[in-house]
């Protein structure tokens, strides 16, 4: 049976092996003397009827909210095509019931002004008794959120598919329509790697009328981005920022937003920022972050969302090396003779020590360029910082557990602080880093921390997330400085770890909240994070 959310699949048959009984369904018990033969499965209701003269209905595959969805054939070109069925409830109010065909209608006249491989065909809208049948193609295949329930795709997968997706998106906006519910149940992944965005049912065409009752919306509440929660008018980037949404549950294998209920939902799609991918590496992840920032100016826009997707899902071809065996007895690094160089060449010594390098400092390979690592022996961590970072130093009688970094201007702050269980004689450290975060009200606990120019108690939302499979906790706190001769927006980006001893990390990086640095800060917070190393864990 396909997923209810994705009528449009053709059903799933389990065939059993040669020589094997055909599995049957289980009977209710009964009582030996009364036990009857078993009788056959009774077709579905409305199997066999014709619509419109030439749709023949054949069997069920699947419904959605607002309607079943046939197996059929066309007798008038004799080819198999699914045709969706108004599914209304008898009960609701004539204008609701009105609402909900006009909304079918609007689905067809959306899908049939694309043309694109990635959208579903529809080839008729066939009225019966005032209701609209749409008649569409059919694709066999299961949808992405099907698949998903068996685990998460590669990164070039995930990227193929996210490319597919785009293309119809950008069709769609080319002609005015937005989605508005792009989500893995409608997203189909049909024959000979087709893949298909279905369920244009509450696209928003432009110019025509919101059919969307006062005070509501439509759509699937993980998905949908801040600026529609918020009642703001959607435009390209929603829909951009559904698909951001996707990516991350394709290739991380949850929903980045996902709560145990719908307002929680909201409120951490509104507020919660999603702990950073993590088998998402390179261009997949700078995607995948970009379009999940929730200001929706500062989204990638499609073109450079294809081109990171297509870097994605076609990563150069890895350069062949040459491996240099390297004479067992020597220690402390490699150490190559003037002779050896010339022998070896110049770009096998490069590589020889390219390797070296990588063995040596696990930091080197993913750093951007201009980065450098810290071992900071107190801490017991190891922190990368951009190179050109000053480093300030902790007084003796702070007995060396926080260090910070900043640049030239000051605008950019990182620091790092260890509190530790032996020294915690009032047993002030939380239970655990979500809990650190705040106090009993739900207010910021600033304690402790270096001077970042906060007003007390900002109301927060940590999220919990994983570092090294062990529990850690994140958060952005947005505020603007006391300094009352010249206030200033800022961001402060967190996480927070505790060890297996009872140990509690605190990593900051604070930064401009608007302006020319608030990117640049940003990136520099996200990195810090993603190459943070605690000694023991």
């Amino acid at each position: 049976m396909p997923h209810p959310d994705n009528p449009y699949a053709a059903p799933t048959r389990v065939v059993p092996q040669q020589g094997a009984p055909a599995p049957q369904p289980a009977a209710p018990a009964q009582p030996a003397q009364s036990a009857q033969p078993a009788q056959p499965t009774a077709p579905d209701p409305g199997t066999g009827r014709l619509i419109a003269g030439r749709y023949r209905l054949l069997a069920k595959l699947g419904h959605g909210g607002m309607g079943t969805v046939w197996r059929a054939k066309d007798e008038t070109v004799d080819r198999e095509v699914a045709v969706k069925e108004p599914r209304v409830p008898d009960h609701l109010p004539e204008r609701e019931r009105a609402n909900a065909f006009e909304r079918m209608r609007r689905e067809a006249r959306a899908a049939a002004r694309l043309d694109h491989p990635a959208v579903v065909n529809v080839h008729d809208v066939a009225v019966v008794d005032g209701q609209p049948w749409i008649v569409m193609e059919l694709v066999q295949g299961r949808s992405l959120g099907a698949a998903l329930q068996e685990g998460t795709l590669g990164p070039r997968d995930a990227a193929r598919i996210g490319l597919e997706v785009l293309g119809a998106l950008e069709a769609a906006h080319a002609a005015g329509i937005l989605h508005r519910d792009v989500k893995p149940d409608n997203v189909l992944l049909g024959r000979h790697d087709r893949v298909v965005l279905t369920d244009f049912g509450i696209a928003q065409i432009e110019g025509e009328t919101n059919l969307t009752d006062t005070g509501g919306f439509v759509g699937s509440p993980e998905y949908i981005a801040p600026e529609r929660v918020l009642g703001q008018r959607p435009g390209p980037a929603s829909d951009l920022w559904s698909l951001g949404v996707v990516l991350y549950a394709a290739s991380e294998g949850v929903s980045p937003f996902r709560r145990s209920n719908t307002p929680a939902t909201l409120q951490s799609v509104l507020n919660a920022t999603p702990a950073p991918p993590a088998s998402a590496q390179g261009p997949l992840a700078e995607v995948i972050n970009g379009l999940l920032q929730k200001d929706p100016a500062r989204r990638p826009n499609a073109a450079r969302t294809r081109a990171l997707l297509e870097q994605a899902a076609n990563p150069p071809a890895p350069v062949a090396t040459q491996v240099v065996r390297i004479p067992e007895g020597i220690k402390g690094g490699v150490r190559l003779g003037r002779k050896a160089l010339i022998g070896l060449g110049a770009a096998v010594v490069a590589a020889a020590v390219a390797a070296y390098l990588v063995i040596a400092d696990p930091f080197a390979g993913p750093l951007p360029d201009g980065w450098e690592t810290h071992q900071e022996k107190s801490l017991a961590a190891t922190l990368a910082v951009p190179a050109d970072y000053k480093r300030g130093e902790p007084e003796e009688t702070d007995k060396g557990h926080w260090v910070t970094y900043s640049d030239e201007s000051g605008a950019i702050v990182i620091g790092l602080t260890l509190e530790k269980k032996a020294e915690d004689t009032g047993n002030n450290i939380a239970g655990s880093a979500a809990a650190e975060m705040y106090d009993d009200d739900g207010d910021f606990k600033q304690t402790g921390d270096y001077d970042v120019g906060m007003p007390e108690n900002p109301k927060t939302a940590p999220d919990e997330t994983t570092y090294q499979g062990r529990k850690s906790a994140e958060n952005t706190v947005i505020y603007t400085t006391t300094d009352t001769q010249n206030p200033r927006p800022r961001e402060l980006r967190i996480f927070y770890y505790k060890t297996s001893a009872g140990d509690m990390y605190k990593l900051r990086i604070g930064y401009p909240g608007k302006g020319d640095f608030t990117d640049r800060g940003r990136e520099v917070a996200q990195t810090v994070i993603d190459n943070l190393k605690i000694d023991k864990l």
